[in-house]
Protein backbone atom coordinates (compact mmCIF):
# COMPACT_ATOMS: atom_id res chain seq x y z
CA UNK A 1 0.00 0.00 0.00
CA UNK A 2 2.42 2.06 1.07
CA UNK A 3 3.82 2.76 -2.78
CA UNK A 4 0.15 4.52 -3.37
CA UNK A 5 1.81 7.35 -1.71
CA UNK A 6 5.83 7.23 -1.21
CA UNK A 7 8.09 7.14 -4.14
CA UNK A 8 11.69 5.97 -4.42
CA UNK A 9 12.40 9.65 -3.82
CA UNK A 10 10.66 9.57 -0.38
CA UNK A 11 12.21 6.32 0.69
CA UNK A 12 15.61 7.40 -0.09
CA UNK A 13 14.45 10.64 2.41
CA UNK A 14 12.81 8.56 4.99
CA UNK A 15 16.92 6.21 5.35
CA UNK A 16 18.87 9.76 5.18
CA UNK A 17 16.43 11.38 8.23
CA UNK A 18 16.65 7.93 9.83
CA UNK A 19 20.41 7.86 9.88
CA UNK A 20 20.49 11.53 11.23
CA UNK A 21 18.12 11.44 13.91
CA UNK A 22 19.99 7.88 15.27
CA UNK A 23 23.59 9.97 14.52
CA UNK A 24 22.54 13.17 15.71
CA UNK A 25 19.66 12.98 17.84
CA UNK A 26 19.28 9.70 19.72
CA UNK A 27 22.65 9.89 21.62
CA UNK A 28 21.41 13.28 23.74
CA UNK A 29 17.91 12.06 24.06
CA UNK A 30 18.30 10.47 27.96
CA UNK A 31 20.44 14.05 28.72
CA UNK A 32 17.39 16.08 27.25
CA UNK A 33 14.33 14.29 28.73
CA UNK A 34 15.95 14.27 32.31
CA UNK A 35 16.84 18.26 31.76
CA UNK A 36 13.56 19.08 30.31
CA UNK A 37 16.30 21.25 27.23
CA UNK A 38 16.84 20.66 24.18
CA UNK A 39 20.17 22.45 23.09
CA UNK A 40 20.28 24.59 20.93
CA UNK A 41 22.79 23.12 18.08
CA UNK A 42 20.47 20.34 17.56
CA UNK A 43 17.96 23.27 15.81
CA UNK A 44 20.95 24.83 13.61
CA UNK A 45 21.55 20.92 12.28
CA UNK A 46 18.11 20.10 11.98
CA UNK A 47 17.80 23.66 9.87
CA UNK A 48 20.94 22.81 8.08
CA UNK A 49 19.58 19.60 6.66
CA UNK A 50 16.29 21.30 5.15
CA UNK A 51 13.94 19.02 8.08
CA UNK A 52 12.73 22.23 8.44
CA UNK A 53 12.01 23.65 5.45
CA UNK A 54 10.23 20.49 3.57
CA UNK A 55 6.95 22.20 2.91
CA UNK A 56 7.56 25.86 2.98
CA UNK A 57 9.01 28.20 -0.58
CA UNK A 58 12.24 28.09 -1.85
CA UNK A 59 12.35 31.76 -1.81
CA UNK A 60 12.75 31.56 1.93
CA UNK A 61 15.04 28.65 1.87
CA UNK A 62 12.32 25.88 2.17
CA UNK A 63 12.23 22.83 -0.23
CA UNK A 64 8.74 23.17 -1.53
CA UNK A 65 8.18 19.07 -1.20
CA UNK A 66 4.87 17.29 -0.50
CA UNK A 67 2.60 16.14 1.99
CA UNK A 68 4.22 12.91 2.62
CA UNK A 69 7.82 13.65 3.34
CA UNK A 70 6.36 15.61 6.48
CA UNK A 71 4.24 12.47 7.07
CA UNK A 72 7.65 10.81 7.31
CA UNK A 73 9.34 13.63 9.16
CA UNK A 74 6.44 12.82 11.43
CA UNK A 75 7.06 9.39 11.68
CA UNK A 76 10.50 8.40 11.91
CA UNK A 77 10.48 11.39 14.62
CA UNK A 78 7.66 9.21 17.09
CA UNK A 79 10.23 5.99 16.82
CA UNK A 80 13.32 7.80 18.80
CA UNK A 81 12.27 7.10 22.30
CA UNK A 82 10.92 10.99 22.95
CA UNK A 83 7.80 12.58 21.60
CA UNK A 84 8.61 15.65 23.15
CA UNK A 85 11.36 16.24 20.93
CA UNK A 86 9.37 15.16 18.33
CA UNK A 87 6.62 18.20 19.37
CA UNK A 88 9.29 20.51 19.71
CA UNK A 89 10.49 20.27 16.41
CA UNK A 90 7.54 20.07 15.08
CA UNK A 91 5.67 22.59 16.95
CA UNK A 92 8.24 25.13 15.71
CA UNK A 93 7.75 23.93 11.93
CA UNK A 94 4.06 23.09 11.51
CA UNK A 95 2.73 25.30 14.12
CA UNK A 96 4.42 28.56 14.60
CA UNK A 97 6.26 28.56 11.03
CA UNK A 98 2.65 27.96 9.21
CA UNK A 99 1.67 31.19 10.26
CA UNK A 100 4.34 32.90 9.57
CA UNK A 101 4.16 31.49 6.14
CA UNK A 102 0.37 32.01 5.70
CA UNK A 103 -0.16 35.53 7.38
CA UNK A 104 3.36 37.50 7.42
CA UNK A 105 4.51 40.08 5.46
CA UNK A 106 7.25 39.84 2.92
CA UNK A 107 9.71 41.40 6.03
CA UNK A 108 8.37 38.91 8.50
CA UNK A 109 9.33 36.11 6.03
CA UNK A 110 12.61 37.17 5.73
CA UNK A 111 13.18 38.12 9.01
CA UNK A 112 11.47 35.17 10.85
CA UNK A 113 10.65 32.68 7.91
CA UNK A 114 13.55 32.15 7.03
CA UNK A 115 15.96 32.05 9.97
CA UNK A 116 13.43 29.83 11.40
CA UNK A 117 13.72 27.57 8.29
CA UNK A 118 17.46 27.57 9.00
CA UNK A 119 17.08 26.03 12.92
CA UNK A 120 18.48 30.17 13.67
CA UNK A 121 15.48 31.41 15.15
CA UNK A 122 12.94 29.29 16.94
CA UNK A 123 9.18 29.77 17.46
CA UNK A 124 5.78 29.19 19.28
CA UNK A 125 2.34 29.70 18.80
CA UNK A 126 0.34 30.62 21.63
CA UNK A 127 -3.42 30.40 21.15
CA UNK A 128 -4.26 28.39 24.21
CA UNK A 129 -5.42 30.16 27.75
CA UNK A 130 -5.44 29.10 31.10
CA UNK A 131 -9.25 29.69 31.39
CA UNK A 132 -9.86 28.82 28.00
CA UNK A 133 -8.43 25.36 26.97
CA UNK A 134 -10.40 24.22 23.49
CA UNK A 135 -12.53 27.23 23.85
CA UNK A 136 -10.44 29.88 21.76
CA UNK A 137 -13.22 32.12 21.36
CA UNK A 138 -13.24 32.66 24.67
CA UNK A 139 -9.47 33.84 25.02
CA UNK A 140 -8.86 37.01 27.13
CA UNK A 141 -5.65 38.43 25.76
CA UNK A 142 -6.07 41.48 24.52
CA UNK A 143 -4.10 43.93 21.82
CA UNK A 144 -4.91 47.71 22.21
CA UNK A 145 -3.87 49.41 19.54
CA UNK A 146 -2.04 52.88 20.54
CA UNK A 147 -0.78 55.03 17.93
CA UNK A 148 1.33 52.91 16.18
CA UNK A 149 1.97 50.06 18.24
CA UNK A 150 -0.58 47.37 20.29
CA UNK A 151 -0.15 47.13 23.89
CA UNK A 152 -0.15 42.87 24.73
CA UNK A 153 -2.02 41.33 27.95
CA UNK A 154 -3.42 38.39 28.89
CA UNK A 155 -1.50 34.59 29.22
CA UNK A 156 -1.22 31.77 27.31
CA UNK A 157 -0.49 28.01 28.55
CA UNK A 158 0.75 25.06 27.35
CA UNK A 159 3.03 26.57 24.80
CA UNK A 160 4.95 24.38 23.54
CA UNK A 161 8.76 26.09 23.24
CA UNK A 162 7.84 28.65 25.15
CA UNK A 163 10.72 29.23 27.28
CA UNK A 164 13.50 28.63 25.06
CA UNK A 165 12.03 30.07 21.90
CA UNK A 166 13.01 33.29 20.19
CA UNK A 167 9.62 34.47 19.01
CA UNK A 168 5.87 33.45 19.50
CA UNK A 169 3.06 33.80 17.19
CA UNK A 170 -0.04 35.31 19.43
CA UNK A 171 -3.28 35.28 19.26
CA UNK A 172 -5.24 38.08 21.08
CA UNK A 173 -8.38 39.96 21.02
CA UNK A 174 -8.49 43.32 18.87
CA UNK A 175 -12.42 44.13 19.35
CA UNK A 176 -13.09 41.61 22.59
CA UNK A 177 -16.82 42.61 21.87
CA UNK A 178 -16.64 40.57 18.83
CA UNK A 179 -16.43 37.31 20.21
CA UNK A 180 -14.16 35.30 17.87
CA UNK A 181 -14.65 38.07 15.36
CA UNK A 182 -12.78 40.08 17.16
CA UNK A 183 -9.08 38.19 17.19
CA UNK A 184 -5.91 39.11 15.51
CA UNK A 185 -2.45 37.18 14.93
CA UNK A 186 0.28 39.19 15.97
CA UNK A 187 4.15 38.15 15.80
CA UNK A 188 6.06 38.67 19.37
CA UNK A 189 9.87 38.38 20.00
CA UNK A 190 10.20 36.36 23.71
CA UNK A 191 12.73 38.93 24.90
CA UNK A 192 10.78 41.93 25.34
CA UNK A 193 10.03 43.95 28.71
CA UNK A 194 6.55 42.77 30.00
CA UNK A 195 7.20 38.82 28.89
CA UNK A 196 7.21 36.57 31.72
CA UNK A 197 7.71 32.47 30.60
CA UNK A 198 7.08 29.46 33.39
CA UNK A 199 8.07 26.16 32.55
CA UNK A 200 5.75 23.41 33.25
CA UNK A 201 5.89 20.16 34.89
CA UNK A 202 4.17 17.42 32.77
CA UNK A 203 3.40 13.97 32.88
CA UNK A 204 5.27 13.19 29.88
CA UNK A 205 6.83 14.99 26.85
CA UNK A 206 9.44 15.68 29.36
CA UNK A 207 12.09 16.37 26.25
CA UNK A 208 9.89 19.70 25.64
CA UNK A 209 9.94 22.71 27.36
CA UNK A 210 5.89 23.49 27.86
CA UNK A 211 5.21 27.35 29.19
CA UNK A 212 2.29 29.10 30.68
CA UNK A 213 3.60 32.93 29.64
CA UNK A 214 2.12 36.11 30.68
CA UNK A 215 2.09 39.41 28.95
CA UNK A 216 2.00 42.61 31.19
CA UNK A 217 1.34 45.38 28.80
CA UNK A 218 3.83 43.94 25.98
CA UNK A 219 4.77 46.81 23.48
CA UNK A 220 4.74 45.50 19.68
CA UNK A 221 5.29 47.74 16.37
CA UNK A 222 1.94 47.35 14.38
CA UNK A 223 3.74 46.25 11.47
CA UNK A 224 3.67 43.04 14.14
CA UNK A 225 0.20 41.93 13.42
CA UNK A 226 -0.35 39.39 10.82
CA UNK A 227 -2.74 39.78 8.51
CA UNK A 228 -5.87 41.57 8.63
CA UNK A 229 -7.40 42.52 12.04
CA UNK A 230 -10.55 40.74 13.18
CA UNK A 231 -9.03 37.72 10.72
CA UNK A 232 -7.56 35.66 13.68
CA UNK A 233 -9.80 33.10 14.00
CA UNK A 234 -10.08 31.71 10.33
CA UNK A 235 -6.75 31.67 10.49
CA UNK A 236 -6.32 29.74 13.00
CA UNK A 237 -9.10 27.20 12.18
CA UNK A 238 -7.72 27.07 8.41
CA UNK A 239 -4.81 25.21 10.12
CA UNK A 240 -6.43 23.18 12.01
CA UNK A 241 -6.63 20.05 9.23
CA UNK A 242 -2.78 20.22 9.27
CA UNK A 243 -2.24 20.16 12.81
CA UNK A 244 -4.91 17.36 13.42
CA UNK A 245 -3.45 15.11 10.67
CA UNK A 246 -0.27 16.12 12.53
CA UNK A 247 -1.28 14.60 15.66
CA UNK A 248 -2.79 11.45 14.18
CA UNK A 249 -0.03 10.96 11.99
CA UNK A 250 2.30 10.80 15.71
CA UNK A 251 -0.25 8.50 16.99
CA UNK A 252 -0.62 6.28 14.62
CA UNK A 253 3.74 6.31 14.54
CA UNK A 254 4.49 5.89 18.04
CA UNK A 255 1.57 3.03 18.26
CA UNK A 256 3.46 1.04 15.11
CA UNK A 257 6.99 1.26 16.97
CA UNK A 258 5.12 -0.03 20.21
CA UNK A 259 4.54 -3.02 18.54
CA UNK A 260 7.39 -3.49 16.52
CA UNK A 261 9.09 -3.14 19.95
CA UNK A 262 6.69 -5.55 21.95
CA UNK A 263 6.98 -8.12 18.81
CA UNK A 264 10.71 -8.31 18.93
CA UNK A 265 10.66 -8.11 22.70
CA UNK A 266 8.02 -11.04 22.90
CA UNK A 267 10.20 -13.16 20.22
CA UNK A 268 12.97 -13.24 23.24
CA UNK A 269 11.75 -13.60 26.14
CA UNK A 270 10.53 -16.97 27.41
CA UNK A 271 7.88 -18.29 30.15
CA UNK A 272 6.82 -21.98 30.41
CA UNK A 273 9.83 -23.38 28.25
CA UNK A 274 8.57 -21.44 25.14
CA UNK A 275 9.00 -17.70 23.78
CA UNK A 276 5.86 -16.11 24.81
CA UNK A 277 5.23 -15.03 20.85
CA UNK A 278 3.89 -18.69 21.14
CA UNK A 279 1.02 -17.86 23.13
CA UNK A 280 -2.07 -17.17 21.79
CA UNK A 281 -3.63 -15.11 23.79
CA UNK A 282 -0.53 -12.67 23.42
CA UNK A 283 -0.68 -13.30 19.43
CA UNK A 284 -4.34 -12.15 19.05
CA UNK A 285 -4.15 -9.52 21.45
CA UNK A 286 -1.20 -8.19 19.54
CA UNK A 287 -2.62 -8.50 15.50
CA UNK A 288 -5.68 -7.00 17.07
CA UNK A 289 -3.56 -3.63 17.72
CA UNK A 290 -1.91 -4.09 14.65
CA UNK A 291 -5.27 -4.14 12.27
CA UNK A 292 -6.32 -0.67 14.18
CA UNK A 293 -3.41 1.20 13.59
CA UNK A 294 -2.59 -0.25 9.91
CA UNK A 295 -6.71 0.91 9.91
CA UNK A 296 -5.66 4.55 11.18
CA UNK A 297 -2.32 4.87 9.06
CA UNK A 298 -4.27 4.11 5.79
CA UNK A 299 -7.39 6.42 6.63
CA UNK A 300 -4.44 9.64 7.69
CA UNK A 301 -2.47 8.85 4.27
CA UNK A 302 -6.08 9.12 2.44
CA UNK A 303 -6.95 12.26 4.37
CA UNK A 304 -3.26 13.91 3.39
CA UNK A 305 -3.31 12.55 -0.23
CA UNK A 306 -6.38 15.18 -0.30
CA UNK A 307 -5.01 17.97 1.68
CA UNK A 308 -2.08 17.53 -0.49
CA UNK A 309 -4.50 18.51 -3.17
CA UNK A 310 -5.66 21.16 -1.68
CA UNK A 311 -9.03 19.63 -0.12
CA UNK A 312 -10.56 21.44 2.89
CA UNK A 313 -10.41 17.65 4.84
CA UNK A 314 -11.54 19.23 8.53
CA UNK A 315 -14.11 16.34 9.01
CA UNK A 316 -11.57 13.37 8.27
CA UNK A 317 -8.75 15.22 9.48
CA UNK A 318 -10.91 15.57 12.90
CA UNK A 319 -11.88 12.26 12.50
CA UNK A 320 -8.02 11.12 11.81
CA UNK A 321 -6.72 12.77 15.33
CA UNK A 322 -9.71 11.59 17.46
CA UNK A 323 -9.66 7.44 16.64
CA UNK A 324 -5.67 7.32 16.15
CA UNK A 325 -4.76 9.00 19.38
CA UNK A 326 -7.60 6.35 20.97
CA UNK A 327 -6.15 3.93 19.33
CA UNK A 328 -2.81 4.53 19.83
CA UNK A 329 -3.40 4.74 23.60
CA UNK A 330 -4.92 1.74 23.70
CA UNK A 331 -1.91 -0.19 21.95
CA UNK A 332 0.66 1.01 24.27
CA UNK A 333 -1.26 0.03 27.06
CA UNK A 334 -1.47 -3.15 25.72
CA UNK A 335 1.88 -3.46 24.53
CA UNK A 336 3.32 -2.87 28.12
CA UNK A 337 1.04 -5.10 29.56
CA UNK A 338 3.14 -7.79 27.22
CA UNK A 339 6.42 -6.58 28.89
CA UNK A 340 5.00 -7.80 32.58
CA UNK A 341 7.04 -5.71 35.10
CA UNK A 342 10.00 -5.02 32.64
CA UNK A 343 6.97 -2.01 30.55
CA UNK A 344 6.76 -0.44 34.10
CA UNK A 345 10.59 0.26 34.04
CA UNK A 346 12.06 3.20 32.82
CA UNK A 347 15.37 1.35 31.16
CA UNK A 348 12.35 0.35 28.78
CA UNK A 349 10.71 2.98 26.40
CA UNK A 350 7.11 1.52 27.08
CA UNK A 351 6.88 3.32 30.32
CA UNK A 352 7.75 6.93 28.69
CA UNK A 353 5.61 5.88 25.44
CA UNK A 354 2.70 5.62 27.58
CA UNK A 355 3.00 8.83 29.25
CA UNK A 356 4.06 10.62 26.14
CA UNK A 357 1.01 9.28 24.16
CA UNK A 358 -1.52 10.24 26.82
CA UNK A 359 -1.39 13.60 25.76
CA UNK A 360 -2.55 12.87 21.97
CA UNK A 361 -6.16 12.86 23.28
CA UNK A 362 -5.94 16.05 24.75
CA UNK A 363 -3.59 18.17 22.75
CA UNK A 364 -4.26 20.07 19.53
CA UNK A 365 -8.54 19.62 20.86
CA UNK A 366 -9.40 17.42 22.98
CA UNK A 367 -11.21 14.38 22.01
CA UNK A 368 -14.45 15.53 23.57
CA UNK A 369 -14.10 18.62 21.55
CA UNK A 370 -13.70 17.10 18.05
CA UNK A 371 -16.70 15.02 18.45
CA UNK A 372 -18.77 17.78 18.94
CA UNK A 373 -17.43 18.62 15.89
CA UNK A 374 -18.23 15.98 14.22
CA UNK A 375 -21.36 15.62 15.74
CA UNK A 376 -22.11 18.88 13.93
CA UNK A 377 -21.21 17.76 10.82
CA UNK A 378 -22.64 14.31 10.60
CA UNK A 379 -25.77 14.84 12.65
CA UNK A 380 -26.38 18.37 12.44
CA UNK A 381 -25.41 18.85 8.67
CA UNK A 382 -22.82 21.86 9.68
CA UNK A 383 -20.77 22.17 6.36
CA UNK A 384 -17.46 24.03 7.13
CA UNK A 385 -15.89 25.59 4.64
CA UNK A 386 -12.23 27.22 4.07
CA UNK A 387 -12.23 30.28 6.58
CA UNK A 388 -9.64 32.34 4.39
CA UNK A 389 -8.73 31.84 -0.02
CA UNK A 390 -4.98 32.22 -0.17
Amino acid sequence: MNSLYFTEEHQLFRESLRDFLNKEVVPHIEKWEKTGTIERFIWKKFGEMGFFGIRYPEAYGGLNLDLFYTVIFLEELQKIKSAGFAAAMWAHSYLAMTHLNAEGDERIKQEYLAPSILGDKIGALCITEPFGGSDVAGMRTTAVKKGNKYIISGSKTFITNGVFCDYYVIAAKTSPELGNKGISMFLMDSNLKGVTATKLDKLGWRASDTAEIAFDNVEIPEENLMGEEGKGFPYIMQHFALERLIMAINAHARAEYAIDYTIEYMSQREAFGKTINKFQALRHTIVEHATDVEHCKLFNYAAVARLDKGEYVVKEATMAKLKSTKVADETIYSCLQMLGGYGYMEEYPLARLLRDSRLGPIGGGTSEILKEILSKMIIDNKDYKPAVKH
